[in-house]
């Protein structure tokens, strides 16, 4: 490829540079010795000059600049433009005569220097080509290693310069810490993606301020996570308060944006840096509930956790070919009826470990759900469910209806169909007996994705019950769009209003919701008369809790079934 050819974008578009200089045999001598390989524009001034490269920025490959020049010198030219993100960038040659002047020139951003009077072109031209090449070389870097939204690096990048810095200060204690916004996903509901992207970029931007004049340096994870690596001893507030400040300053809505901060401070070096982020995000997710606290440490408590969790991991394999795994049922109770009447159950998962005895669904369901094991563990209930309906339909003669959770990895599946359909044709039972159950908070990320799957589900004949309502933060223009057959109400709005002096308030908004998007509701986690006899007298359909019984092994739930064949024989 010759040198003339070398000069086109890949477009088919020649170069573009600017020559600034006030004296028009320089400017007619550079231009005459470069018009054959590049497209070229003049300016006569620095202020012809600054119009010129705002005009043509999208193109502009290169300026060749004077630096004594009436109106803007070449050096004040510089100046503004290091102070413009949106022009910085653009490589620019010095001409001059002034040795003195050179280090303050590349100081404010010049990159090679052309001495006048001029030496040959060829020396010029092989100056120039090698510094639009290695400015192009730059970018096309540049877009590979940063965020296209916010200009942070990425993940992988990043974790390498913590690497490489790691390497020449092998002394310094380091902190890893990862930053989220709080519920940024009702962020992006209410105020609309745009603004979403808008608090990404202020938070992007005052984390870089505050971190690296500190020697840190940032990331963007993913999402509204960011990762921070930085010298030990900073305060962590402070970094909070940095960063919510300008929030505030920029945010037109009445809401406050909140950031949590998890740290693992003074980092095990010998440990690879993933490990190291791993730690901080587990601080951090001790936050996930808490309103009071927005900094969270990672500590021996918090270490082990880890290898209980790790531990749980390694033996769930073992866990589901030894049977650890158990599928209990809780009944749910129409309450419409004058007297309530069995209408379905829940399945449940437990574990009964042969160490630790039975470990909560709580410690192991959101661990499997952040590796990818809750699919293979969701599929065992199912089968398990399907197997049971399809066992007590046999010997009872009638149907029991069993929901069964449907995670937000699940959705995910592409397969996620075919799946159900076939654990319930292989079972002899129809897509009505097997009710699929999905939160509220699956359905507020990505919600459109998880909408066409919810929909061809119902195609197909599955019921879907939106679990833990009031929980997910949707919108009400959002929950009235989405396809579901049930609305399940989380327990903790039942605990509020009778821990409350029987404040009910809440509960009859969330049944006028279910009443608007003609659906029945389910009130899990009760526990009393009083709460059965109130629910039923808001006009709640279904309960489930303590008050009818707690979640039982398949053997003992077949009393319920029995009582219900008594009834409907009576």
């Amino acid at each position: 490829m010759d040198s003339k050819t070398e000069q086109y974008t890949a477009l088919g578009k020649r170069r573009k540079v600017l020559i600034v200089d006030d004296e028009l045999i320089n400017r007619e001598l550079l231009g005459n010795a470069l018009t054959d390989d590049y497209d070229i524009i003049y300016a006569n001034d620095g202020e012809e000059a600054l119009q010129k490269i705002y005009e043509y920025r999208s193109t502009l490959s290169l300026v060749l600049l004077d630096i004594l020049m009436p109106k803007l010198s070449g050096i004040e030219v510089l100046k503004k433009k290091k102070e413009d993100p949106v022009i910085a960038s653009i490589p620019v040659i010095v001409l001059t005569a002034d040795q003195q002047s050179e280090v303050e020139c590349l100081n404010l951003g010049a990159v090679d220097f052309i001495p006048k009077p001029y030496p040959q072109i060829t020396i010029m031209k092989a100056r120039i080509n090698r510094t639009i090449e290695l400015n192009e070389d730059r970018a096309i870097i540049n877009t590979t290693e940063r965020d296209p939204l916010t200009g942070l690096y990425n993940k992988n990048f990043f974790y390498s310069y913590c690497n490489q810095f790691d390497q020449y200060n092998i002394n310094l204690p380091m902190d890893a810490m990862l930053a989220d916004i709080h519920h940024f996903h009702v962020i992006n509901e209410r105020y609309g993606i745009a603004f979403g992207d808008k608090v990404l970029r202020l938070v992007a931007d005052r984390l870089r301020d505050y971190v690296t004049p500190r020697n840190g340096i940032v990331c963007r994870n993913e999402s509204d996570t960011f990762l921070i690596y930085c010298p030990h001893g900073m305060d962590y507030n402070e970094i909070l308060d940095y960063v919510t400040s300008g929030l505030e300053e920029e945010n037109p809505t009445n809401s406050q944006i909140r950031i949590r901060l998890g740290v693992y401070p003074n980092v095990d070096k010998l440990m690879v840096m993933e490990r190291r982020f791993d730690r901080a995000k587990a601080a951090a997710d001790t936050l996930r509930n808490s309103l009071s606290n927005a900094v969270a440490i990672y500590d021996d408590s918090l270490y082990q956790k880890d290898l209980f969790n790790e531990q749980l991991i390694a033996e769930f394999g073992k866990a589901l070919e030894e049977g650890q795994f158990e599928v209990y049922y809780q009944p749910k109770y129409d309450i419409t009826k004058e007297e309530p009447i069995l209408s379905s159950a829940e399945a449940l998962i437990r574990w009964k470990h042969p160490s630790y005895g039975l470990i909560s669904p709580a410690s192991f369901i959101p661990l499997f759900e952040t590796n990818g094991l809750i699919y293979e563990l969701d599929n065992f209930v199912w089968k398990s469910a399907a197997r049971q309906i399809a066992e007590w339909k046999k010997r009872f003669g009638i149907s029991v209806p069993v929901s069964v959770n449907v995670s937000r990895v699940d959705m995910h599946d592409p397969n996620l169909e075919r799946v159900l359909c076939s654990i319930v044709e292989d079972n002899h039972i129809s897509t009505k007996e097997l009710l699929l159950e999905i939160t509220e908070s699956a359905y507020t990320r990505n919600s459109a994705q998880i909408i066409d799957t919810v929909k061809t589900l119902r195609e197909k004949g599955f019921k879907v019950e939106m679990d833990d309502f009031g929980t997910g933060y949707s919108s009400l223009n959002m929950i009235s769009k989405l396809p579901i057959d049930v609305l399940k109400v989380a327990k903790e709005f039942i605990d509020d209003a009778f821990e409350s002096g029987r404040d009910t308030g809440m509960l009859e908004i969330m049944l006028d919701i279910a009443d608007y998007l003609k659906v029945p509701v389910i009130a899990e986690g009760v526990e009393t008369r009083e709460q059965m006899l109130t629910l039923k007298e808001l006009g709640c359909d279904v309960i489930q809790g303590y008050y009818f019984s707690k979640p039982v092994p398949a053997l003992e739930f077949e009393k319920f079934i029995s009582e219900k064949k008594s009834e409907l024989d009576a």
